[in-house]
């Protein structure tokens, strides 16, 4: 994503395109994702003033509305830090993962045209190359994309927003465990949750859900310090 340097931050950027704050947004929003901000490192906002390329003020938008999204803590002196996880917060997520996003796989499965689960099956093949070649960033951004791409079919767009904070509270974790690990150890059940789509088995595919989310979760608990 490229950001507009220099521009003003109270309107519009040129040809009609989003605005600073939400490109910040947006951009700050993947890093933290895909794990490119460690977690418990502290960064100043003058430090990602500088590397984005624009004022201050959007920035400090993006920061606020991260922070609120749990994304980011404050941790003074114009610092901030992406969380640690404890064995608490890993143990919560996984409840509230298998809740929310059970639902919204039930949901995708009555609505997902199978054009799109071909598509899905796509995905996964490129994924499972990631695997094999141990690319961590390339298995982070494509199991998110998958995950991202049937729960499109849901209907529920109050549950993808809950999932997404969800995601972004856990993802810069799992970019530790894979970079300490590597991604063959890791488990998919995507394969699982193909096959039940097929099927048009909600049950199925809620349950194929739940097993991908448990035993991911699960692992990210054992092996990260202090969990």
């Amino acid at each position: 994503m490229d950001l507009i340097k220099n521009k003003p931050n109270t309107s519009l950027t040129e040809g009609g395109k989003r605005p600073v704050h939400e490109q910040v947004y947006q951009t700050l929003k993947s890093q933290i994702l895909f794990g490119d901000l460690v977690p418990g490192q502290p960064v100043t906002i003058q430090g990602l003033t500088d590397s984005l390329g624009v004022g201050m003020t959007p920035v400090r938008e993006a920061i606020r509305r991260l922070i609120s999204d749990g994304a980011l803590i404050f941790q003074g002196n114009r610092r901030v830090s992406v969380p640690l996880l404890s064995a608490n917060d890993i143990e919560q997520m996984i409840f509230a993962r298998i809740a929310i996003e059970t639902e919204l796989s039930r949901r995708s499965t009555n609505n997902i045209p199978d054009p799109d689960i071909d598509d899905l099956e796509q995905l996964d093949q490129r994924l499972d190359r990631m695997i094999t070649d141990g690319d961590v960033g390339g298995y982070l951004r494509l199991n998110h994309a998958f995950h991202q791409a049937l729960y499109a079919h849901s209907d529920a767009p109050v549950l993808i927003d809950l999932a997404e904070r969800l995601w972004l509270r856990f993802g810069p974790s799992l970019r530790i465990v894979c970079g300490r690990f590597g991604t063959q150890s890791l488990p998919d059940r995507h394969k699982d949750i193909i096959a039940a789509l097929r099927a048009r088995d909600t049950e199925k595919a809620a349950i194929a859900t739940a097993q991908d989310i448990e035993q991911g979760m699960s692992m990210m608990g054992d092996a990260l310090p202090g969990t």
